[in-house]
């Protein structure tokens, strides 16, 4: 593995993968080398911004250079395939949330993961909020005691209202390539948060809301609840709230305290306990610079061997996807639904 890591990201639809590209090309133990997507207007902002060549295919600029990371900002669909490919040529992947459009096709790449010996790393970008490092950081240490909830609700007026691209809005709004709707994209949060804190829930049930938005094939509000055997968690998703109010929040409850994150960079941290219920703030260190960012933690994990944080690890993150497809199989159904999924 050469240093600094040479990085060719595969697929560009993604509109996270500008902010990712930009740490990759910021950090100093990375290289940021070429990248690949079948749409001329991606690939010419690419060669524009980073001066740096793209490809067609993914196939031609995995055959063509030499790479020691994959990047995937596809589709949901489409990353699990241009993972996959990767990971067949011994590259490390960084791939953004949540891990598949499908059970399936995580399960697939763990099983590449495994098979080649290369570390699949998930992009969260709630993770490098200092609070939420601090929040989770307390309940693996115990300080919440036995846990028995978290929540999550992830909302905003809307893909296209939000100023999202036509070329993400094409796939998010695509059942097949995104895997769903709002409840895909959003509920993932709340998934991956609880099966990082509280394990596999027993069951889940799932509501999938609204079409208030007509034009769209795919709901634009959801709801997961998942039972645990002395708790709950939600996760809640909406593409048409008005304002900020309630977005992206966080609550961990556990039998000694409960603690509130604030969202974005910026949040603050609350923790009530029971001398203490109306809670106060919790000072937030200042997270060691390898926490900054996707690309900062991913040269700590491939060049210097630290473990992965806690929501960056591949397994959650199938699990994650585990408690989307259960959700989503109970929103159609009307019914609960056990795990695991059979």
């Amino acid at each position: 593995m050469s240093e600094p890591l040479r990085i060719g990201v595969l697929g560009l639809s993604h509109d996270h993968v500008w902010g990712e590209s930009d740490a990759a090309a910021k950090c100093e133990d990375m290289e940021l080398v070429a990248a690949a997507d079948p749409t001329p207007a991606l690939t010419s902002r690419f060669a524009d911004t980073y001066s740096r060549p793209v490809y067609e295919s993914a196939e031609a600029m995995l055959g063509s250079e030499q790479l020691d990371v994959a990047y995937v900002f596809g589709s949901n669909r489409e990353g699990a395939d241009y993972a996959v490919q990767a990971m067949e040529r011994g590259l490390h992947v960084l791939i953004e949330k949540p891990l598949a459009a499908r059970l399936e096709d995580a399960n697939r790449m763990l099983g590449a993961a495994e098979k080649y010996g290369v570390h699949l790393i998930v992009n969260w970008p709630f993770t490098w909020w200092p609070q939420l490092q601090r929040a989770l950081q307390m309940a693996e240490d115990g300080m919440l005691g036995e846990l028995r909830g978290v929540t999550y609700r992830a909302a905003h007026c809307g893909p296209e209202e939000l100023g999202c691209s036509e070329h993400f809005c094409n796939w998010l709004f695509d059942a097949e390539l995104n895997g769903g709707g709002a409840m895909m994209d959003y509920c993932c949060y709340g998934a991956v948060l609880a099966a990082a804190l509280m394990g596999m829930p027993e069951s889940v049930v799932g509501m999938a809301g609204g079409q208030a938005k007509e034009f769209l094939s795919v709901e634009d509000n959801g709801i997961i609840a998942m039972k645990y055997p002395k708790g709950m968690a939600t996760a809640t998703a909406s593409w048409t709230q008005v304002g900020n109010l309630t977005s992206y929040g966080t609550a961990i409850y556990g039998s000694k305290g409960t603690l509130l994150v604030e969202p974005h960079g910026d949040g603050k941290l609350y923790w009530a306990t029971q001398d203490d219920p109306e809670g106060s703030e919790v000072a937030v260190p200042t997270p060691k610079a390898w926490m900054a960012n996707s690309a900062t933690h991913l040269a700590e994990v491939l060049l210097r061997d630290v473990t992965p944080h806690l929501l960056c690890r591949a397994e959650f993150s199938r699990d994650a996807q585990e408690i989307l497809e259960a959700g989503m199989r109970s929103a159609e159904t009307g019914s609960s639904v056990s795990l695991p999924l059979i």
